[in-house]
């Protein structure tokens, strides 16, 4: 099997990983990929939201499937011109990705299907949305209706904060917000895979949002994130299928924009039951590098089987018992202004640890300058390219040991002015 898998992040190198350990994965491609997936599949200068781009290439290629990672490209439409070229593709067209590109559109499906969710309140000024904070008080929540990179939700019990972020989402383009009301309880992230009618649910995770240790600081795309979850209820994947993924799933399909990928469902289980919090069209990170990281059925029948609507012909998903996590290292400044081209080193003695290995996010290669040496002894230097640089992830017998194996991997890296939480998954783990 001939694979393309579109993007440039950690998740793309957890996907690309996988598939590569993949028998029936015989020729893996990556646009534009990055040096860590470099090494594992051969790399091409597409521009990844232009779908025709894409799907030429993948057309070029005989590829037998297109697995398009991050949520811009899905919005804009990629997917779609890779069906149109005749070609199976793994993740939703720009109908169904609006259950991320627009949170208000998410929510009302969610109305129509009967998905227990916060309740919301869109607004499009800056009068209601001072008079949506004051109608859910604190904790304020406020959500940028579009695309943000994860960084679009505000939770704070400052309401001046609240309004600033609302009148700074309101100040874009169509800008458009979301306010609702606070969900209590911890998060859980769950991904369901669906070929447009079935739905096979893969294993819980828990990702922490918070640049700092304890849940302080901004929002960000993600610093870690751990599996299993040895705290989460009995039947908790049952129960979100029935009410939550698969309602969701035939309402996309009943509006006639079937949902094929996988849908990310953020859940809060509050003290009222379990509630979603929000909706993803893709694969989220960091959760994925843990989910795949515990995965033991090859991926590629399984993401082929989501493409053809043949989900309902798969066996049951193995799952290996062991726990991983992961943590990310991230840049000079993240989540604010990042400072890009410091020197990465330590990778390979990290991955040289039992259970550990890296993926890369935001990373680049920048050629040595010229010197007395020969310019065919030259290397290139790994460098810091992006706000997330690195993940780590640990894979050990529980999640103490999984955990372990993660820092260790850590603290092997270095980044000048990097930054990584040091309690993922402490708690989880009884630490």
């Amino acid at each position: 099997m001939k694979i393309l898998v579109i993007g440039t992040g950690a998740r793309e190198h957890a996907l690309v990983r996988a598939l590569a350990a993949d028998p029936q994965v015989t020729d893996l491609h990556a646009a534009p990929g990055n040096p860590g997936i470099g090494a594992l599949a051969q790399l091409h200068a597409v521009d990844p939201v232009d779908g025709d781009a894409v799907a030429a290439l993948a057309t070029s290629l005989a590829a037998d499937l297109v697995v398009v990672g991050p949520e811009a490209p899905l919005v804009a439409g990629v997917a779609d011109a890779v069906r149109a070229a005749g070609i199976p593709v793994f993740g939703p067209s720009a109908a169904a990705a609006r259950l991320e590109g627009s949170k208000a559109f998410a929510k009302e499906v969610m109305a129509a299907a009967g998905v227990p969710t916060a309740e919301p309140r869109v607004v499009t000024n800056a009068d209601e949305a001072a008079a949506g904070l004051d109608a859910f008080g604190a904790p304020y929540v406020v959500k940028d209706d579009g695309l943000a990179a994860g960084k679009g939700v505000v939770v704070t019990s400052d309401r001046d904060e609240a309004l600033a972020h609302a009148l700074a989402c309101l100040d874009k383009p169509d800008g458009r917000v979301v306010i609702e009301d606070y969900l209590d309880g911890p998060e859980v992230s769950l991904f369901v895979l669906s070929d447009g009618s079935t739905v096979v649910p893969l294993v819980p995770a828990q990702d922490f949002k918070r640049a700092l240790d304890g849940d302080e600081g901004p929002n960000t795309g993600g610093m870690g994130a751990y599996s299993p979850l040895p705290w989460a209820p009995e039947g908790l994947v049952e129960e979100v299928v029935a009410t939550v993924a698969q309602p969701t799933i035939d309402e996309m399909r009943r509006r006639g924009t079937p949902f094929v990928g996988v849908l990310y469902v953020g859940l809060a289980l509050t003290s009222r039951g379990t509630r979603v919090v929000e909706f993803n069209a893709r694969f989220g990170d960091p959760e994925t590098q843990v989910v795949l990281a515990r995965l033991a059925t090859p991926l590629a029948g399984v993401l082929m089987a989501a493409a053809t609507g043949a989900l309902d012909t798969l066996p049951p998903l193995q799952w290996r018992d062991e726990a991983a996590v992961t943590v990310v290292v991230a840049s000079h400044g993240y989540p604010g202004t990042v400072r890009a081209g410091d020197p990465i080193s330590g990778v390979q003695d990290a991955e040289a640890i039992d259970g550990v290995h890296v993926l890369h996010a935001g990373t680049a290669l920048r050629q040595a300058p010229a010197g007395d040496d020969d310019a065919a002894l030259r290397e290139a230097q790994l460098v810091a390219a992006g706000g997330r640089v690195l993940t780590v992830v640990g894979v050990g017998a529980d999640l103490a040991a999984a955990r372990e194996a993660a820092y260790a991997g850590v603290e092997q890296i270095d980044l000048p002015g990097s930054h990584h939480r040091t309690d993922i998954a402490r708690a989880a783990a009884g630490q």
